[in-house]
């Protein structure tokens, strides 16, 4: 049972397979981007994801691996997790992560059955641990584009964006669940507000463009 209400179930469904290019007219207090496949076009399918999410047709044949970066062989990761007592990793990639000025920065997201972990690729250093116990929801535009938002009322939140977002809020759901025994909200719409920083809420806005999703950030 969910601590929160929903008015309906959500089903997860995995991510187009490529890369992605980032539009960025981002400033510090308000702007946009556009997000859309680089190399070749992706067909859109017209089916609705549980009524609103449009998926694409590549995205219905993938697999799902868990760790992309092969933790094990990178011994300033497994040490941060030894420090912490977490040993089981459930996914682990790089992202981009936004500041609360609006700008992107490549990390590393570790989830294990307890905790996430936001780590700095560059300096190994970790940015950031958030207990899944302290996450209340997460936030996802009803379109086809990598942005999911981990809410967590207690602290700031953390927006980031992956071509794997749908693998990401597959195993937060399924962990938190294991873990707490409740059921992670999944909100679609195609604008959501963030704390961007303790003292800054910002809203995502989506629209759908020829070509892909623009995505404006305002500040509230």
């Amino acid at each position: 049972m969910s601590r929160y209400q929903s008015n309906r179930r959500v089903q997860i469904e995995p991510d187009p397979v490529g890369k992605v290019r980032y539009d960025d007219d981002d400033d510090e207090d308000e702007g946009s981007m556009k997000l859309r496949p680089s190399g070749s076009n992706v067909t859109e399918d017209q089916e609705l994801f549980m009524g609103v999410k449009v998926r694409r047709k590549a995205s219905l044949h993938r697999d799902y691996l868990g760790d992309y970066l092969d933790v094990p062989s990178h011994p300033y990761l497994m040490k941060i997790l030894e420090k912490q007592g977490d040993r089981k990793v459930l996914f682990a990639d790089k992202v981009l992560k936004f500041t609360g000025s609006g700008k992107m920065k490549r990390r590393i997201l570790l989830i294990t059955d307890f905790a996430i972990y936001i780590v700095d690729p560059d300096t190994g250093a970790l940015k950031r641990r958030i207990a899944l116990a302290a996450v209340e929801k997460l936030c996802l535009s009803e379109l086809s584009d990598n942005f999911v938002a981990i809410i967590i009322p207690t602290e700031y939140d953390v927006l980031i964006a992956s071509t794997r977002k749908t693998e990401i809020v597959t195993v937060l759901v399924d962990a938190t669940k294991s873990a707490s025994n409740y059921e992670l909200d999944v909100l679609l719409s195609n604008r959501f507000e963030y704390n961007a920083a303790a003292d800054l809420v910002k809203e995502v806005q989506f629209e759908g463009v020829e070509g892909g999703v623009k995505t404006k950030f305002v500040r509230k």
